[in-house]
C-alpha cells in the first residue's frame, strides 16, 4: 500500500513545518463533514499560523472541500482501518489473478468483490449517518464507483489509501469476465496449430514463475505494511505521551498557580489580622495611659482630702482644748 499523502498541495519545504501537525490537521480536515469543510480548513490554518508555521498554514489552506461521496469514502477508510487493509489487499490479489489468467482465484476474488463493494458502501453510509449526513442514492453510487476503482486500478487505491479523497473515483473498464479469459487462455490465433505440450509447459512454467513472484510481493508488501503499522504506532505511542506530558505539566502549572493564589490570600488575611491586633494594641496602650493618669489624679486628689481631713481633725482638736482652757479661767 502506497504511503505518499493526498489531499491539498504539498507544503514548500520550510522550516518552520510542524511535521507530524500539518499531516494530522489534513488527516482531521478530511473526514470533517463537507458543510463544515471550510470553517474548520481556516481555523487549523489559523491555529498552525499562530504557531508560527506558515507553510503548514499555506498547505492546509490550499486543501480542497471534498464531495459528499469522497468524504463519505474518506471517513470509511479512517474509521474502518482494518477492513479498508483487507479490502486493499482483496484488490490486490484480484488485480494479480487477472494478470496471471488464475481463473480460479479470478473466480473466487470476483465473488468476494460484489459482496464486500456492497458490505463497504453500506458501512460508508452508515458512517456518513451517524456523522448527520444521509447518502441519497446517487451519492451511494458515487460511494460504490469509488470502491470498484480501488479494487481494479493501484493508483485508484494509492488515493484512497491516503484518505484525502477530494472527489468520487471513477473505475476504469471492468475486469473482463471469466469465460472471457478461459476463452484467451484457450484460443490459438486463426488458421494457427494447437499449442504443442512443449509450449503449454512453458506457459504453465510462466504462469507458476508469476504466482511465485506474486507470492514474494505480497510478502514483501505484507512486511512493509507492518513496519509502516509500527512505525506509525510508535509515532503514535510518542504523540500520545507527548500530549500526556503537556497535560500533566499543564495540571502542575495550575496547581502551583492555586497554591501561589492560596498563599497570596493566606498572607492578605494573617496582614489584615495583624493590623487589626496592632490597632487593638494601640487602643490598649491608650487605654492603659488614661486610666494611669486618672489614677494619678485620684491619688492627688486622695492625699488632698486626707490633708484636708487631717487639718481639720488638728483644727478640731486645737478648737476643744481653747473651749477646755477657757471652761477652766470662767470657773
Amino acid at each position: 500500500m502506497s504511503t505518499r499523502r493526498g489531499g491539498g498541495r504539498d507544503g514548500d519545504g520550510d522550516r518552520d513545518s510542524g511535521g507530524d501537525a500539518v499531516e494530522t490537521a489534513l488527516d482531521e480536515l478530511y473526514v470533517t463533514p463537507p458543510p463544515a469543510f471550510v470553517s474548520r480548513r481556516e481555523g487549523l490554518a489559523s491555529e498552525a499560523r499562530g504557531d508560527g508555521r506558515v507553510a503548514d498554514a499555506r498547505r492546509i489552506r490550499a486543501a480542497r472541500r471534498p464531495s459528499l461521496a469522497a468524504w463519505a469514502a474518506n471517513l470509511l477508510q479512517r474509521s474502518r482501518p482494518e477492513e479498508s487493509r483487507t479490502f486493499l489487499d482483496l484488490g490486490r490479489a484480484l488485480r494479480d489473478a487477472y494478470e496471471s489468467l488464475d481463473s480460479g482465484g479470478i473466480r473466487e476474488l470476483s465473488e468476494q468483490r460484489r459482496s464486500i463493494v456492497s458490505a463497504m458502501s453500506r458501512r460508508a453510509a452508515e458512517l456518513a449517518a451517524e456523522a448527520g449526513h444521509r447518502l441519497s442514492d446517487p451519492v451511494l453510487r458515487d460511494v460504490e464507483a469509488t470502491l470498484r476503482a480501488v479494487l481494479a486500478d493501484q493508483d485508484a487505491a494509492d488515493r484512497w489509501a491516503t484518505g484525502r479523497l477530494e472527489s468520487a473515483l471513477t473505475p476504469p473498464s471492468d475486469f473482463p469476465s471469466l469465460t472471457a479469459v478461459r476463452t484467451d487462455r484457450r484460443r490459438s490465433p486463426a488458421g494457427s496449430a494447437p499449442e504443442p505440450p512443449a509450449a503449454r509447459g512453458r506457459t504453465q512454467d510462466e504462469v507458476a514463475e508469476r504466482r511465485r513472484q506474486k507470492q514474494e510481493r505480497l510478502t514483501r508488501e505484507k512486511q512493509e505494511r507492518l513496519a509502516q503499522e509500527k512505525r506509525e504506532r510508535a509515532t503514535r505511542e510518542k504523540r500520545e505521551r507527548a500530549a500526556q506530558e503537556k497535560e500533566q505539566l499543564a495540571r502542575e502549572k495550575e496547581r502551583l498557580a492555586r497554591e501561589k493564589r492560596e498563599k497570596r490570600e493566606r498572607l492578605g488575611r494573617a496582614r489584615e489580622v495583624a493590623r487589626a491586633a496592632e490597632q487593638r494594641a494601640r487602643q490598649a496602650r491608650e487605654d492603659l495611659k488614661r486610666a494611669e493618669r486618672h489614677q494619678r489624679e485620684a491619688e492627688k486628689q486622695r492625699e488632698k482630702a486626707a490633708d484636708a481631713v487631717a487639718r481639720a481633725e488638728r483644727e478640731a482638736r486645737d478648737a476643744a482644748s481653747e473651749v477646755e482652757r477657757l471652761s477652766g479661767r470662767a470657773e
